[in-house]
């Protein structure tokens, strides 16, 4: 007789389903400033976030017509010095 349970495997899924989404479910979140040039912000995302030059622009594109935009997904310990890296830079961010 097997000891295959359907439910159980569902309820494993769901379970690992929760821990990935808590190990990678903080974001840097950019914020749309009147200083900061749109070479200063890709550059930035380029070099800290490791951004491809594309996802870069269009992130600063986002930024300054939505006010707003996530850069950046992951764990916390990860993000955060990428976010105080974009703070020194003058940028407006945040984790969340």
């Amino acid at each position: 007789m097997s000891d295959w349970n359907p439910e159980r495997e569902r309820q494993e899924e769901g379970q690992d389903q929760v821990l990935t989404q808590e190990e990678n479910g903080h974001t840097i979140v950019l914020y749309n400033d009147d200083v900061n040039t749109f070479d200063h912000v890709i550059l930035s995302l380029i070099q800290i976030c490791e951004h491809t030059e594309e996802q870069a622009s269009q992130c600063a594109l986002i930024v300054h017509h939505k006010g707003k935009c996530d850069v950046k997904t992951g764990v916390y310990s990860d993000l955060e010095p990428q976010c105080s890296a974009l703070l020194q830079r003058g940028l407006s961010a945040e984790i969340q």
